[in-house]
């Protein structure tokens, strides 16, 4: 039999909403025409990756050394590490070495390999909403609790709140920026409050609580804005991110897990999430693309088009009388569900679908009310829903 709190998850409103309206998309375009299907459910990157990753995978797949395709130590290549703390370390301005990187299956085997390390029966991880859904499964997969605090109006980090909800149990926060659903980037500002609240209740409870940043959408950002690093503000922060959205490699499941090297136990966190990943079934990252992103984590991309169509979908809504939350990065717009439907976010994304508009309802993010677009698709799809926003929003 299946296990029954797998059984119940699955079968909850929460379980995987923007894949059951991506699968749904799938069957609208295959009776109706792909152009009659506007669907914004799933954030899957449709740029193209840059020439220079293209280039590095036919290099590498041209590599017929013996052993090349063998077994590698859990954490990765050692040349790939040494990219990838070269990478943090440009980010965060801090130096980092290859030891403190472990390379995992994507940002989601990060984080579950973070989790598992950290996580005893009844901790809590405080994440500020809203999140990314799966933020939930992640955590209570090791007996943890995620503890959801609202964020301001402006979806800015309310520290205030978050220092009130910190508790002896308390063994980590978990921030994504740009945020996944709203696009919103934390202000240095708010990350120097909240690194500060989590050092004062360090000292006062004596456990600190690890900061986790979530990062697969760090470059990409529009106007200038830039993500404020975390490691010289905090010791006990770590970096967990991927290649799925900055180079458009999302299948490919390559990702790391980069840990403060002024962290006091960051020796034995390396090891902890190497032994996880190893239990957790992954046992090392795919080899062939830790050789392909060695070569070009660092290929320029032009995210241009990403803003090109932020603008023409929230010149769309404007026009249509949507309110919503305008991104600094990622590629996701948060809106808000009219008031006419008292925040029922769930029943209106299901009236949109008379319309053939496909979302993510706010309640799986944590926030109630609100439903998440994204806005990866071609331009062609997001001028073709003009007429059925307008229509919805009748």
């Amino acid at each position: 039999m299946i296990a029954k709190h797998i059984k119940e998850t699955i079968n909850s409103k929460g379980a995987s909403v923007i894949r059951k309206m991506f699968e749904e998309g799938i069957q609208l375009k295959k009776q109706y025409g792909e152009d009659k299907v506007f669907d914004f459910s799933l954030g899957n990157p449709d740029l193209d990756p840059p020439e220079e990753v293209l280039s590095a995978i036919k290099e590498t797949a041209q590599d017929v050394s013996h052993g090349c395709h063998g077994y590698m130590p859990n954490a990765g290549y050692l040349e790939t590490r040494q990219a990838m703390a070269d990478k943090i370390s440009a980010e965060q301005g801090v130096k980092l070495e290859a030891g403190n990187i472990v390379m995992t299956v994507g940002a989601a085997s990060a984080l579950n390999c973070v989790f598992k390390s950290l996580l005893n029966e009844g901790d809590e991880v405080i994440v500020p909403s809203p999140f990314f859904a799966e933020y939930r499964h992640y955590v209570k997969n090791y007996s943890g609790k995620l503890i959801e605090v609202p964020s301001k109006a402006d979806f800015s980090l309310d520290v205030e709140k978050i220092a009130g909800a910190l508790t002896e149990k308390t063994a980590a926060v978990l921030i994504n920026t740009p945020n996944n659903p709203t696009g919103k980037i934390y202000s240095s500002a708010d990350i120097k409050a909240l690194t500060a609240a989590l050092n004062a209740h360090g000292k006062k409870t004596g456990r600190y609580p690890y900061l986790i940043c979530d990062e697969p959408y760090r470059a990409i950002v529009y106007d200038g804005a830039l993500v404020p690093p975390v490691f010289p503000e905090y010791k006990n922060a770590v970096v967990v991110s991927s290649f799925a959205k900055d180079l458009s490699l999302p299948g490919e499941r390559i990702g790391y897990i980069g840990v403060n090297p002024e962290c006091e136990e960051a020796a034995e966190f390396i090891s902890a999430c190497t032994f996880c990943l190893r239990t957790l079934g992954c046992v090392n990252s795919p080899a062939f693309f830790q050789k392909v992103v060695a070569k070009c984590w660092n290929a320029k991309v032009d995210y241009s088009s990403y803003k090109k169509r932020r603008d023409l979908l929230t010149a769309i809504l404007d026009k249509a009388g949507f309110e919503y939350c305008k991104p600094q990065g990622a590629f996701y717009l948060f809106v808000k569900v009219p008031a006419r439907w008292k925040d029922d976010d769930s029943a209106f994304c299901d009236y949109m679908k008379k319309f053939f508009i496909l979302s993510a309802p706010g309640n799986g993010f944590g926030k109630k009310g609100w439903f998440r677009l994204a806005y990866c698709v071609s331009e062609k799809t997001i001028v073709n829903s003009e007429k059925a926003f307008i229509e919805a929003a009748k």
